[in-house]
């Protein structure tokens, strides 16, 4: 089951990658073609973050104790900053509190200046910060597929994902719709 797992990985993340194009097209073409989705991500918007903050938690947590990738320094400050998304959007789903949207781009948008930072490091042999795990585990590439996927690129694809959730929700002007 490893091995299937490290192989489709990254085939789903780069379907998700035109995904997340596509949802970016539905929120700015939302007053016309794409308002059905948009509405439905709006109305849903709590729901899908939490099944995306844990299918994020879970692939991580899979890599690193299943499979055995070490988890570096900056692998963990991205866990820190996503796996807390889990509890704020199930709260969010339980409560319907508007503020827990702010407090997912927060932790979204550190995510993604993490693992940003840890992509361009991989890709540059430069880094300003060092890494204090076994075997220099933050230069450390585990995954490299169609040239650019990398489990960096992975938190980055799920920082965004949640962003775009986030950007979807305030441009509705925050609605929570109860059915």
């Amino acid at each position: 089951m490893s091995e299937i797992f490290v192989l489709l990985v990254p085939y789903l993340v780069l379907a998700s990658h035109v995904l997340l194009i596509f949802l970016v097209l539905v929120v700015l073409g939302r007053n016309s073609w794409g308002k059905q989705i948009y509405e439905f991500i709006n109305k849903n918007a709590f729901l899908i973050g939490f099944l995306i903050a844990l299918g994020a938690m879970l692939g991580s947590l899979f890599y690193s104790e299943v499979i055995g990738f070490e988890a570096c320094v900056l692998c963990w400050w991205q866990r820190a900053f996503l796996y807390p998304l889990v509890l704020v959007f199930g709260a969010g789903f339980w409560y319907k509190k508007n503020w827990l949207f702010s407090l997912a781009a927060f932790l979204a948008l550190a995510a993604l200046i993490v693992g940003g930072y840890q992509e361009i490091s991989n890709l540059t042999g430069a880094s300003v910060l060092t890494c204090t795990d076994a075997e220099g585990a933050c230069s450390k590439i585990f995954v490299k597929e169609f040239g650019y996927i990398t489990i960096p690129v992975m938190s980055v694809t799920v920082a965004l994902y949640v962003l775009v959730v986030v950007w979807i929700k305030k441009s509705a002007g925050w609605r929570i719709r109860k059915n």
